[in-house]
């Protein structure tokens, strides 16, 4: 009967139709047999692409390294226990799951509307339906104009800025929100997105269908709120684009909060030589950078800047957006985070050789956990991170200024209505703080850069080296 109930939820591996819980996770009796003769020690996958292959019904048979990183991913392990032993906190969070997809299925079969691939913030000009909250509660966050040339405007940050990706990614993230529960594409934590596919063409120049948003109206109400409904329908746009854009739910942290490294699996980490403990970490951190982008161009305002002022944005923010998002991921029980599919400790990250770095920012992930931000609050504070007209070689900083000034209304709006006024100045509080992590972060990456340059310039993803690897970015984020 409960196998039967499991079934509702797709594989999520390729989201083909599940079979029960096999090897800890929900797949098909494909994905399962795929798993079982992976494990044989005479098995090697390689992937002759990037290791971002997109694995879904279609085309989980075409690359078996990235099909079996994916299982690891969700958490598949032979030593996974079977749905009878697990615990009571286990069952409870699978029940509840199954619970969501009968929902979905239920609103699905009595609509009679196709869902809307991400709803973008309306314009005041636009019929709305009146309603005293378009933000409906959350749970914690916490488990626990384009110019065609610009001048220092680098072209090799523009795909990453356009940004077209594959087939089934694009499916997942235009209808994340209102498929979520039913995608198993939405929850893998090292899939990346496929930037090689993409053109140097101006962001701003995509259609908004391609985009999986409405086009914008420049011409509304924007940068001037009147009313306190355009800035709850700003907050709902925000937090709309933080849902879709974050690699895991909240709630699905807490259930995998019982995944934790075992000391074999420590050590192994630990013997990885330091360059190649820095490429693994530097992929990972890509992966994670590259959903703060897709967050970024959803921002409403963002698009409407200039395209030199975008990457600036991109380049000086988008490692500290990725920090907080990071404590979305930190149990404070423990002091672990969530990493290669398990929460881990420091002593995993000990071959990095930057046993500073990592203990600042385990601290400052604890301490903002402490402040317990809704997935809301989260959302706008993410937003306001990132667009600082304080960043570097700004060539817009009034624009960029009155956006943020209509985030930072949003951010008052959404505390004040749940009574956390007092949350305000300890957010901001935590800003210099991100400024200091990012700064040694780039710190190291220099000293590692000048012990290992052709790791970086050879095997170091493109976006990271753009993002944090020229000699020109490394001075102008140390000294701002």
């Amino acid at each position: 009967m409960m196998r039967a109930q499991i079934e509702v939820i797709p594989c999520k591996i390729c989201g083909d139709k599940s079979s029960g819980v096999h090897y800890g996770v929900i797949t098909c009796e494909g994905c399962k047999g795929f798993f079982r003769r992976s494990q044989s020690s005479s098995v090697q996958y390689s992937c002759s692409r990037q290791s971002n292959c997109p694995i879904d019904r279609a085309s989980r048979n075409r690359c078996q390294s990235c099909r079996l990183k994916k299982c690891v991913a969700q958490g598949m392990s032979r030593d996974a226990v079977k749905f009878g032993r697990m615990s009571k906190r286990q069952r409870d969070s699978l029940f509840a799951e199954v619970e969501r997809h009968r929902q979905q299925q239920r609103l699905q079969a009595n609509s009679v509307q196709e869902p809307q691939p991400l709803p973008a913030y309306r314009s005041s000009k636009e019929p709305r339906e009146q309603s005293s909250h378009l933000i409906p509660p959350l749970p914690p966050a916490y488990p626990y104009s384009v110019e065609p040339e610009l001048q220092g405007c680098p072209p090799e940050m523009h795909p990453y800025l356009e940004c077209r990706i594959g087939e089934a990614q694009a499916q997942s993230l235009a209808y994340r929100g209102s498929h979520r529960r039913g995608e198993s594409n939405s929850l893998s934590a090292g899939r990346g997105f496929d930037s090689t596919r993409s053109t140097p063409e101006a962001i701003l120049n995509m259609s908004g269908s391609e985009m999986g948003i409405r086009p914008f109206d420049p011409e509304s109400s924007f940068f001037s709120y009147p009313t306190s409904l355009h800035i709850e329908e700003l907050s709902a746009s925000i937090v709309r684009s933080h849902r879709e854009t974050t690699q895991y739910r909240p709630e699905e942290l807490q259930a995998l909060r019982w995944k934790v490294f075992s000391r074999e699996e420590i050590h192994a980490y630990q013997s990885k030589s330091v360059d190649e403990m820095w490429q693994h970490c530097a992929v990972r951190l890509t992966d994670a950078v590259q959903y703060v982008v897709e967050f970024a161009k959803r921002i409403p305002g963002f698009r409407q800047l200039c395209q030199n002022d975008q990457i600036a944005l991109l380049k000086s923010g988008s490692m500290e957006v990725v920090l907080v998002r990071m404590s979305r991921m930190f149990n404070t029980e423990n002091n672990t985070v969530f990493f290669d599919g398990k929460f881990a400790g420091t002593e995993l990250f000990k071959s990095l050789a930057c046993g500073d770095l990592i203990a600042a920012v385990f601290d400052f992930a604890h301490n903002l956990c402490a402040l317990r931000l809704t997935e809301q609050q989260m959302a706008v504070f993410t937003a306001l991170v990132l667009l600082n007209a304080d960043r570097p070689c700004l060539e817009d900083r009034d624009r960029v200024q009155r956006a943020r000034r209509d985030l930072e209304l949003a951010l008052n709006h959404i505390l004040h209505r749940d009574n956390q006024e007092s949350l305000l100045h300890k957010l901001y509080q935590r800003v210099p703080v991100l400024k200091s992590l990012c700064a040694l972060h780039i710190e190291k990456l220099r000293w590692f850069r000048q012990l290992y340059p052709l790791t970086v310039h050879s095997l170091f993803p493109p976006l990271y080296k753009e993002l944090f690897g020229s000699d020109t970015d490394i001075q102008t984020l140390t000294t701002h």
